[in-house]
């Protein structure tokens, strides 16, 4: 392990942090909303901190190794999210331990909050909640990788250790090239939502606070009633067609650009998750309209909002708590299906999914007919066993501490089904939950020990369970390559 290259890259993610709080800094000038000097003093920490790490000395070193890239992608996500709680804490605004909890859900893209009234808080700080968002939507080492020249020849097992899915893939084959490609859609999507919203009738600022929280799959909202504030059928649908859109493969998008929407339709993917979306929507608009007594036009509305948005997002457009337990299964298994691998959702990915209900029916074929031989395919590629193996791996870790941190939850005296739901939630990076966190609640009751049970939660989720579990392995840390 060269710990001086560590620090180098951590230092160029310190100062461009740094740089970033330089824009709620301006918003506050021109509000004058009493933030200011919270932004400068978090500035003058975060550079501090940067320059700490550059005078650890240069590395001249031309490819990182496996141990370094995991290091610096852990420890990246650790000190971005340790460096973006300090304007919520200098301001007086929240304690360590909640802003800590508001600054790993704005990265980790979850929109789970603490703050019980946001009509008090500055526009700046707010606005810095949402640029949380979008700084981690699209990953902090795929940013990081775009816009450091210098980064791209040594930064393939960074991207690897950061990237969401059972598979790597490269839509270009040099990665600073792909990373360019990518932000460039994230920035043109971020864009569009921006000036949609301000055509629906948002003001300036929500229509940049949510534009950044909707393309970014986190959650976010200026409003304590979320997205259910504006009560609008024109600003929900254009929001639910941004959440789908974030819950896509962006990669994926980049090659419909240039040869025709007809890939969206032949990829394996995409068509699960739509499906997944669709069939999700119809079962909850039967459900509200036999047992709420709901007419179809109000039913599909929420619906479709509610779909979207839980299975990406986690805004709020109705209080959902209220519908029937059906419902609600639905919404829970939305959560832990999560978008498309390559998208700005989190959650266990639907190409996850897809292979893993094809590697059963692959064995159930294989009983059945012991002389033929069934393979696990996607999109007209047969994937090799250790994949398919890696995909039954990942199920089971990311089951198994969905149940672990429940019972973590459940032993702090939260109740059984709002444990689970709030331990699902948090692992899937949604935000709202059910009960105590449900769709018109905060995080804010819980006790120290539950907050930061969900914020281990909440980073797991977003970094995929095995990078975190590597970095706790006592021989990542070792001065010599035993890897």
């Amino acid at each position: 392990m060269n710990f001086r290259i560590v620090g180098q890259f951590l230092g160029h993610i310190a100062l461009a942090e740094t740089c970033v709080l330089a824009i709620p800094l301006v918003s506050s000038l021109i509000h004058r909303d009493g933030a200011t000097s919270a932004f400068v003093f978090s500035m003058v920490i975060c550079f501090g901190i940067s320059t700490l790490f550059f005078s650890s000395g240069e590395s001249k070193k031309e490819k990182l190794t496996i141990q370094e890239s995991i290091a610096i992608t852990g420890c990246g996500w650790l000190l971005a999210t340790a460096v973006g709680m300090i304007p919520y804490i200098s301001g007086g605004y929240l304690g360590y331990l909640d802003g800590l909890f508001e600054s790993i859900s704005g990265f980790t893209g979850t929109g789970a909050t603490v703050i019980e009234d946001l009509y008090i808080m500055p526009p700046s700080l707010l606005l810095w909640r949402s640029m949380t968002h979008w700084l981690g939507g699209l990953g902090i080492v795929v940013i990081f990788i775009a816009l450091l020249p210098e980064s791209g020849k040594t930064s393939s097992y960074m991207y690897n250790a950061e990237a969401a899915g059972p598979t790597k893939e490269r839509i270009l084959p040099r990665l600073q090239d792909m990373t360019k490609v990518l932000f460039k859609i994230y920035m043109a999507f971020t864009v569009c939502a921006f000036i949609i919203f301000l055509i629906c009738g948002m003001d300036f600022t929500g229509a940049v606070n949510h534009a950044l929280s909707t393309v970014s799959a986190g959650g976010f909202s200026t409003y304590n009633e979320s997205a259910a504030y504006f009560d609008d059928v024109y600003v929900e649908g254009w929001m639910t067609f941004f959440m789908v859109l974030a819950g896509g493969n962006f990669g994926l998008y980049y090659r419909a650009y240039h040869k025709g929407a007809a890939v969206l339709l032949k990829d394996t993917e995409f068509k699960a998750y739509l499906s997944i979306l669709v069939v999700a929507a119809i079962i909850i608009i039967g459900d509200l309209m036999v047992e709420l007594d709901s007419d179809f036009f109000t039913a599909l509305r929420y619906a479709a909002f509610q779909t979207a948005s839980i299975a990406t997002t986690g805004f709020v457009s109705a209080d959902y708590d209220r519908w029937p337990v059906l419902s609600k299964f639905v919404l829970m298994g939305l959560m832990i299906c999560g978008g498309c691998a390559g998208s700005t959702a989190a959650g266990l990915k639907i190409s996850r999914v897809v292979i893993l209900f094809r590697s059963v029916k692959s064995t159930v074929l294989h009983l059945l007919y012991p002389k033929h031989v069934v393979e696990v395919m996607m999109n007209g590629t047969t994937l090799h066993d250790s994949t398919v193996l890696r995909v039954g791996q990942y199920f089971f870790m990311y089951i198994f501490f969905i149940l672990f941190f429940a019972l973590l939850l459940a032993f702090d005296g939260v109740g059984g089904f709002d444990a689970l739901g709030i331990s699902v939630s948090t692992m899937g990076c949604i935000g709202p939950a059910f009960g105590v966190t449900g769709a018109t609640c905060t995080y804010a009751d819980l006790s120290w020990f539950s907050k930061t049970v969900i914020c281990f939660s909440m980073l797991l989720g977003r970094l995929e369970i095995f990078t975190i579990l590597v970095m706790l392995r006592p021989g990542l840390w070792k001065g010599k390559n035993t890897w």
